[in-house]
């Protein structure tokens, strides 16, 4: 018997960014699905409906100066951030039509997204 060839794989085979960016993105979708709803019914229904007690300023102020609170509400903007703008990306592109703007559209949504998570860091740090 005779084996069939291994095919070979050339060494200068460039590799796309774009699995980077869907890991980003469904991680970004699950993070969004699972920790801002629970953010938003705590803190938009929950507590102003007096369903549970209010935390005073200075508990929430020293909770949010955790620094694994920080890195945890800045990851969740992050992954927000990159999965809103890949959505609107291929919205923009595939739902509208404008895929001949490819490269223009992927830099305004990811830079968006850039400029958008350095925003919610630096308001997470000095805060």
């Amino acid at each position: 018997m005779t084996r069939a060839p291994t095919p070979t794989v050339r060494a200068n085979t460039r590799r796309s960014p774009e699995p980077m960016f869907w890991l980003l993105f469904s991680a970004g979708g699950m993070a969004a699905a699972l920790l801002a709803p629970a953010l938003l019914i705590l803190f938009g229904a929950a507590i102003p409906l007096g369903w549970i007690p209010a935390p005073d300023h200075q508990h929430l102020h020293s909770v949010l100066r955790n620094p694994i609170t920080v890195l945890v509400l800045i990851g969740l903007c992050v992954l927000a951030l990159v999965h809103a703008a890949h959505r609107l990306r291929f919205l923009l592109q595939h739902g509208l039509r404008l895929g001949r703007a490819r490269g223009p559209l992927a830099v305004s949504c990811y830079g968006a997204a850039a400029v958008g998570s350095v925003v919610a860091a630096y308001l997470l740090i000095t805060a």
